[in-house]
């Protein structure tokens, strides 16, 4: 035994510590927003952190996403990866998951499987609804947070008790802003994933958790706190009387996506496959320049494309922000790589 989390004792109780440490926590993306979170909650001790990120470590992450560093960048290395390497080194008594993957309608339910509270730090609000359809059915409480500019917001969802996120869906404010159109800073981050992390250690203390919509805006010096409990809608597709969660409903087609941030679309296939990428870097070395392969993923430029292609067949195509010319240049790639280095899974 150490006093390594003395002065957290002193405030929490040591009854909670313990539970701290004994609790298994989900969060779903770690870029600013999971870089923080995790961080804190390795710090604090949380006996088991799951990390999920279907992306890479790039430079322009640096300025916001506190656990990547440089050499992360030359390496290409996914952040669940890169962000499990660095919650290791700072907390080595506790269980660190990192998981490469999207986040869909058809894992999210095999991903909450035996985790206590999931933390969304996704960037889209599509996959939000996801995570949203999925722990209410579930029973799981959710902590949602978003974050652009200089503006963040957090609300709490506690399945059976608090409005979901699909209650609020006309009641949150839907700018078409992101980090690509208006950027983001550094400081709002740490305080969205403060109030995410305070959520967290409050329902692990056996504090019901309120929910309370946090808004803050640090440049405009702007704050405000919103109660929603009436807003829960019995009639809602996800948490109401007669639920049919609407959002894990995907069908099987692939799924095409531009990238907040970046001159780039991510395709996923609909079914579930494993690709051996030194099977397919093998095949493609004399048609592609700059040809990185690890055992997480592929990296090259084919034609006027950079191409980072995932073991599930996942693939970002760089350079390109149609998605018809993306599923081109996609099939295109599968074509000369070998479809045939897959496995249904």
């Amino acid at each position: 035994m150490n006093n390594r989390y003395a002065r957290q004792s002193l405030f929490l109780g040591q009854n909670t510590q313990q539970r701290i440490q004994q609790a298994k926590v989900l969060i779903i993306g770690v870029g600013a927003l999971g870089s923080a979170s995790s961080e804190m909650l390795a710090r604090a001790g949380i006996g088991h952190l799951t990390i999920v990120d279907r992306d890479y470590v790039e430079w322009s992450n640096l300025q916001r996403q506190q656990l990547y560093v440089e050499t992360d960048v030359h390496h290409k290395l996914p952040k669940a990866i890169a962000a499990k390497q660095r919650l290791e080194q700072i907390n080595s008594e506790i269980i660190v998951e990192g998981i490469v993957k999207d986040v869909h309608g058809l894992n999210i339910e095999t991903l909450m499987q035996g985790h206590m509270i999931v933390v969304d730090a996704t960037d889209n609000f599509e996959t939000s609804l996801i995570i949203n359809d999925a722990a209410n059915k579930k029973g799981i409480p959710y902590i949602f947070g978003a974050c652009v500019g200089s503006y963040g917001l957090t609300l709490p969802i506690v399945p059976g008790e608090t409005p979901c996120l699909h209650c609020l869906l006309h009641h949150l404010p839907m700018d078409t802003m992101t980090c690509d159109t208006v950027g983001v800073i550094s400081p709002i981050v740490q305080v969205t994933a403060a109030y995410q992390v305070t959520s967290v250690m409050k329902w692990l203390s056996g504090i019901p958790l309120e929910p309370i919509v946090q808004s803050v805006d640090l440049w405009k010096e702007e704050q405000a706190k919103i109660h929603v409990s009436k807003l829960k809608n019995p009639h809602c597709l996800t948490c109401g009387e007669q639920p049919i969660y609407p959002f894990l409903q995907l069908n099987q087609q692939m799924k095409v996506g531009v990238l907040c941030g970046r001159d780039a679309v991510q395709l996923r296939p609909g079914q579930s496959y494993k690709y051996s990428l030194e099977q397919i870097a093998e095949n493609i070395s004399k048609q592609v320049k700059h040809l990185i392969v690890n055992p997480y993923l592929l990296s090259c430029q084919f034609e006027t494309y950079r191409i980072v292609f995932f073991e599930d067949g996942r693939a970002i195509i760089h350079g390109v922000s149609d998605p018809m010319l993306a599923r081109v240049v996609y099939n295109q790639f599968i074509q000369i790589g070998g479809s045939g280095q897959r496995v249904q899974v």
